[in-house]
């Protein structure tokens, strides 16, 4: 069972979303929160699998609760707006993809599966885009703890994830299997100590492997 909190500040619209969560057979709605303070309290409390985090709240808002978040639950970052200027910085601090609020419910439905599954929610065509919107505010290359940890191929991987690749893309581009290119993510993820494939691309991107000219 996937244990899913709701964070929102509008009650109706969580109420929409847990009657159509609560209906599926392998998901339950454990807590709402109408606001980001709320929101890390109850996932403290409540342990659940995925968060759906409104990125504007009153009072603390998703970017921040995102951040303050307990180990162990995935944030989907919920946003009315597709390239939401918080969007990156709710990527680069801890979640694992976002949703615009008028995605359709089986869309919904999935997303949270994926999520809890431990896979990211960004297509590679999102994530270019993003990367490529928010490259003129970045800072300067930034070393992650563990960079140098990673093999010439695991670094080699790692900068094709961080412009939006699929593993089967990545096997193609490098003339391997699938199978070997998720393994070399799967090392990569674990070395970087990156909680998912979302956290590889803000990697990848900030520690200068990957430029926005690539894209």
């Amino acid at each position: 069972m996937i244990k899913v909190l709701l964070a929102d500040d509008q009650a109706l619209v969580r109420a929409g979303f847990k009657a159509l969560l609560d209906a599926q057979p392998d998901m339950t709605v454990v807590a709402e929160a109408s606001d980001g303070a709320q929101a890390v309290r109850l996932a403290a409390e409540h342990r659940p699998d995925v968060v759906l985090m409104d990125i504007r709240m009153p009072g603390t808002d998703g970017l921040t609760a995102t951040r303050q978040m307990p180990p162990g639950p995935h944030i989907i970052i919920l946003t009315t707006f597709e390239l939401d200027e918080y969007v990156f910085e709710a990527l680069r601090g801890g979640a694992s993809g976002f949703l615009v609020k008028d995605t359709e419910p089986a869309e919904l439905i999935q997303a949270v599966r994926v999520v809890a599954a431990g896979e990211a929610l960004l297509s590679p065509s999102v994530t270019r885009r993003l990367i490529a919107e928010y490259a003129s505010r970045a800072k300067e290359p930034v070393i992650a703890d563990g960079l140098d940890q990673l093999t010439d191929r695991e670094r080699e991987v790692l900068a094709l994830v961080g412009t939006g690749m699929t593993n089967d893309e990545i096997a193609a581009k490098l003339f391997m299997s699938p199978a070997t290119a998720k393994t070399h993510v799967s090392r990569a993820m674990m070395k970087l100590h990156a909680r998912d494939r979302a956290q590889l691309v803000v990697i990848a991107y900030e520690s200068g492997l990957v430029k926005p000219g690539w894209l």
